[in-house]
């Protein structure tokens, strides 16, 4: 907010230059942006950001309060005095017209008063050089007194022609298909929850955002009617921005304003106004109130409020501090204190502490070295799991990819319903994602596509049964390509396949302890090709079957979509669901100092038992001396049968505390290959 220092000067009588004033409202908490000088040279403008919840910092008024507070040298002006008592004294001097219905609970508090022979000629040059040193353009005389009122003191005003308005006002809710035009000359569509002030006809403002163009206050304006009112904030907002519109005004209402003050801005407006134009008609006020704001009774205790301090702040000092904020205090300890109505970020204890201390002065806090007890560091568990998840992917070669949480519906978004902001910033970030896998496919077509091998740990989101939203961890992979490019032509590659992305999972799951088997999907994801595709399945705690994951390869039509190639793979985990998951205890084995005996077999077996069948066949047939075992071949063509393969799987015996024998290394070769043809196997 800006403002040429002479106004503040006008409220609080202070030796302080303007930069001292900026350096004062930055250690309140209201940090000084910027110092011009106006127009003439003759003062300084005052650029300060006002946080969020402090409405009440929107004013000179409130910031003169600030000075006041936190500079013992300061003195309240006889102008900061009528301000603080509401600026009693108006005159009626003609008789009570119009009514105010107030038919939604948006709107705590309304005042209108009619005021009649009125000049709308041009505001005095000092009001005006002062509302365009605050940024403001100078309109008219009524428009300008309106923005004057509302910089002094924080609380909006509109004015109404009469004769184009009529006396009697209604605030409501818009209804289906109203409209609008609004003094910016756009017609607006409102909508049923947008709060207007209406005649007995028609809608003719945007309650707390803008008037309505039609009745606008123009040169040939005699008669007006005055609107201050107090409107919820969240119902400003969201009206402001469902419409577009930024104003001075609903910059106001949605970091709130003071709904005591309603009335006292109208006096004020009316005060300066008789001071340009002395014979004007003044009828009573017509002011609602149905709706009061109960200011919360908080009890503090210093001795506990200096401790969280890290200073001490003495009875005198805490009672003057609050006092001048405005605060309702008693006198002695353990204080009471309630807030004033311009406060109603003023809640509990802490925030009472919280006044105490930026008003003492957080550099005031003397130097001390930290004391307590400390707790070691270190991951959580779960914290634990996820950093070594992606440890293991990037020791298997992948790329990690980072990728916006929010994003445009996607060819690879997982089935379900998208959840996403209510207000999305455009329409490439409407939605939360409810996979990793489509940040990974932006990010391989932007690389060129070939040859990729990416991975992406982040959080998803996804609509679950009534208006709940479930926020999980994942871990998603994308592979494509050669497995290890060659700089030498003739070199064999490797392509990324189905087998070799299973691998790669299996690798990261075995890494954290889980075992996996995969399955084929009960339902169909039109995501991945329909044969290439599986479900990835852990056991959890109690021994039942959990599906934590996919992995296949990318359906033909979404790879042509995206422009990726038909064979890249994809995968997705659930890890929050590995969390469940029970972890393998780590069997350590001394290393044996004899030699390995290694046996080659071939087996035919049908094309219907997984390959995850027979390794827990070779496992259980011998268990304490097969070391290792791998798959290194598969023949399906001439001489073998339809529904068939031919599988070379090479089987490492070791004995431990002596030397394996080669009847020993055949004796459980054939107890493997006895486990194999009870499956339907056959030793070729």
């Amino acid at each position: 907010m800006k403002f040429p220092v002479r106004m503040l000067r006008e409220f609080v009588a202070t030796e302080l230059s303007a930069e001292g004033l900026g350096d004062l409202l930055t250690m309140a908490g209201f940090e000084l942006e910027g110092i011009e000088p106006t127009a003439d040279g003759t003062d300084a403008i005052l650029d300060i950001k006002v946080v969020s919840n402090r409405g009440d910092g929107l004013s000179v008024l409130g910031l003169a309060r600030e000075v006041l507070a936190k500079d013992a040298n300061s003195r309240p002006t006889a102008h900061y005095e009528r301000a603080a008592a509401r600026f009693p004294g108006m005159v009626a001097t003609g008789s009570e017209i119009g009514s105010v219905t107030i038919e939604s609970a948006a709107c705590t508090r309304y005042a209108s008063v009619v005021i009649d022979q009125v000049v709308n000629g041009t505001a005095p040059a000092e009001i005006q050089a002062r509302l365009e040193a605050a940024g403001m353009r100078s309109i008219s005389l009524l428009v300008d007194l309106t923005n004057y009122v509302m910089l002094e003191v924080g609380q909006p005003l509109h004015a109404f022609d009469v004769a184009k308005l009529g006396t009697d006002i209604v605030v409501r809710e818009a209804r289906p298909g109203e409209t609008l035009t609004t003094l910016d000359g756009v017609e607006r569509e409102l909508l049923p929850h947008h709060l207007v002030i209406a005649n007995r006809e028609r809608a003719v403002a945007v309650a707390g955002v803008m008037g309505g163009l039609d009745t606008e206050v123009d040169a040939s304006t005699t008669r007006v009617l005055l609107e201050s009112a107090h409107f919820v904030n969240t119902s400003v907002r969201k009206t402001r921005r469902q419409l577009g519109l930024s104003t001075e005004a609903s910059y106001r209402f949605e970091r709130s304003v003071d709904p005591n003050g309603v009335d006292a801005a109208s006096r004020r407006f009316i005060e300066l106004l008789r001071e340009v134009q002395p014979d004007i008609v003044v009828h009573p006020m017509v002011d609602l109130y149905p709706v009061r704001p109960e200011s919360p009774m908080i009890r503090i205790d210093l001795s506990r409020a200096s401790q969280l301090l890290g200073m001490t702040i003495t009875l005198p000092e805490a009672l003057r501090y609050l006092q001048a904020l405005g605060f309702h205090t008693t006198l002695a300890e353990p204080l009471f204190v309630s807030p004033p109505s311009w406060r109603p970020d003023v809640l509990r204890f802490e925030d009472v502490v919280e006044e105490l201390g930026r008003v003492h002065g957080y550099e005031r806090i003397p130097e001390a070295l930290p004391f307590g007890h400390t707790v070691p560091g270190g991951l959580t568990l779960t914290h634990q799991l996820h950093a070594r998840l992606i440890d293991t992917m990037l020791r298997q070669g992948f790329s990690q990819v980072v990728a916006h949480s929010l994003r445009d519906l996607h060819p690879l978004d997982a089935p379900g319903e998208r959840v996403g902001p209510r207000q999305p910033g455009s329409p490439e970030l409407a939605y939360l994602r409810n996979s990793l896998l489509p940040g990974l496919a932006e990010a391989a077509s932007r690389n060129g596509a070939r040859d990729l091998h990416l991975f992406e740990f982040g959080r998803v989101f996804a609509a679950t049964d009534g208006e709940a939203t479930r926020e999980w961890a994942a871990l998603a992979v994308l592979t494509t390509g050669n497995l290890h490019p060659s700089d030498r032509a003739n070199d064999p590659v490797t392509p990324a396949s189905f087998l070799t992305a299973k691998g790669v999972l299996e690798r990261l799951l075995e890494g954290v302890g889980i075992r996996a088997s995969y399955r084929r999907p009960a339902q169909v994801d039109p995501r991945f090709h329909p044969t290439r595709v599986a479900e990835v399945v852990v056991s959890d705690q109690g021994s039942a079957e959990r599906v934590v994951g996919v992995v296949g390869q990318i359906h033909p039509l979404r790879a042509e979509a995206l422009d990726l190639p038909a064979a890249t793979i994809l995968a997705e985990l659930d890890v929050d669901a590995l969390t469940l998951a029970p972890r393998a205890d780590v069997e350590l084995r001394r290393i044996s100092r004899n030699p390995a005996v290694r046996r080659d077999i071939a087996v035919l077996m049908p094309k219907s038992v997984a390959f995850a069948e027979i390794e827990a066949a070779l496992g259980a047939a011998e268990h304490d001396l097969l070391e290792s075992h791998w798959l290194f071949d598969v023949y399906e063509g001439v001489g073998i049968e339809p529904g068939f393969h031919s599988l070379g799987i090479g089987l490492q015996f070791r004995k431990h505390g002596g030397n394996l024998t080669d009847a020993e290394a055949n004796q459980a070769r054939d107890a493997i290959v006895r486990a194999l043809e009870s499956m339907g196997g056959t030793l070729r």
